[in-house]
């Protein structure tokens, strides 16, 4: 237990690292599923078509090899990355394919006699979108969103085939060390249980204020 004590620094630094991958990897993919989503629902073929392949191909191929094309493949097309730097971009464009869908389908869930009637007021595609539908998409879409921010926090432990010390690596390295794989390992499974269910308040004091504010 001693030995535990000793190294919760290392272990809480490694799980301040997990956090902030997985807070900036959703902050991008937020951005690229609100776009894509837009995208492909949209009238521009070509651009819906490119956003729906984009949607596909992340969908339909592992995480840990989205992890390998960037930080091994990148560096072979003149790009490279540092291992925290390419556990970010291949977790964003991750989050965001999924996200796109979340958002999509919240989008096409609000009656579009409500589109119709902005338009009839003279309010353009943008604003529309801006000031009446994607209020409403948010609230619809916060569960989803949270489930797969807590998703994303869980796959954070994949960027550590790439050295990024988050908190399975850093458990990893002090059982290198303890040879107590069992111990390190639960402790690592607490420390993600708590940052979990923390989020997990946090999602449900923003739906009760999301709520309070927006009408459907």
């Amino acid at each position: 237990m001693m030995g535990v004590i000793s190294s919760l620094p290392y272990l809480l630094q490694g799980a301040l690292v997990t956090v902030i991958l997985a807070v900036v990897s959703m902050a991008i993919g937020l951005v690229l599923g609100v776009f894509s989503a837009l995208v492909r629902i949209s009238h521009m073929k070509g651009l819906s078509q490119i956003s729906s392949f984009y949607v596909s191909v992340i969908r339909g191929t592992p995480l840990l090899v989205q992890v390998y094309v960037v930080y091994y493949g990148l560096p072979q097309v003149g790009i490279a990355l540092n291992p925290l730097t390419s556990g970010i971009l291949a977790l964003s464009i991750n989050v965001g394919a999924y996200l796109s869908e979340s958002f999509r389908g919240a989008i096409q869930s609000v009656d579009k006699g409500q589109t119709e009637a902005a338009v009839s007021i003279g309010l353009t595609y943008g604003q529309t979108m801006r000031r009446i539908i994607l209020p409403q998409c948010i609230r619809t879409a916060i569960p989803t969103i949270g489930n797969t921010y807590i998703g994303l926090l869980k796959d954070t432990s994949l960027v550590s085939v790439i050295t990024v010390t988050e908190l399975l690596q850093a458990s990893s390295l002090i059982i290198a060390k303890t040879y107590q794989p069992l111990l390190y390992y639960i402790v690592a499974g607490v420390i993600y249980w708590i940052l979990a269910f923390l989020f997990g308040l946090l999602q449900q004091a923003l739906e009760k204020r999301v709520s309070r504010h927006v009408s459907v």
